[in-house]
């Protein structure tokens, strides 16, 4: 899973510290500190986020549908893939 990247100005992530902090932390989201315009440092978890299903439910519901294009590849994609070998192992 890519991790949600925010710029922030300095100003702005010294005022909300406690915020970004724990974004970071239970979000695993990525702040990068811009000062005058320019990034000059980057707030990110240490290690990746955890994650669990409610969070990939959560995830799925937020995401906007897919259009009926995209559907059509998919559904044209899938009708014409190869035909696999047989198997050389028995089953």
């Amino acid at each position: 899973m890519t991790l949600m990247e925010s710029h922030i100005s300095a100003a702005d992530a010294a005022q909300m510290f406690p915020d970004v902090i724990e974004r970071v932390r239970s979000q695993g989201e990525v702040f990068v500190v811009e000062s005058e315009g320019e990034p000059i440092c980057r707030i990110e978890p240490i290690a990746p986020a955890r994650r669990t299903v409610r969070d990939l439910v959560r995830l799925l519901q937020s995401a906007p549908p897919p259009d009926d294009a995209y559907l059509d590849a998919v559904e044209e994609i899938a009708q014409n893939q190869p035909t696999l070998p047989e198997t050389p192992w028995e089953r």
